[in-house]
């Protein structure tokens, strides 16, 4: 017999970065958007919680073969 199990998890990382002064909050978002899409921040990414969200399991049904009659 075989099983899919499939596991989800939420993994909250944190990343300790500077940014200019001086910003107002909508540029402090974009700023920190920016940086994350340059690849910037991912490379600084502590991992420091992991929630378990759900497991769940599938059985999955073998091939047999055909019988001929």
């Amino acid at each position: 017999m075989k099983v899919i199990v499939t596991v989800v998890e939420k993994i909250t990382s944190e990343a300790h970065i500077d940014i200019p002064d001086g910003l107002n909050q909508s540029t402090i978002k974009q700023h920190i958007v920016d940086r994350y899409n340059t690849g910037e921040i991912s490379t600084n990414m502590n991992i420091f919680q992991v929630d378990f969200e759900s497991i769940s399991a599938q059985i999955v049904q073998e091939n047999s073969s055909p019988k001929s009659a």
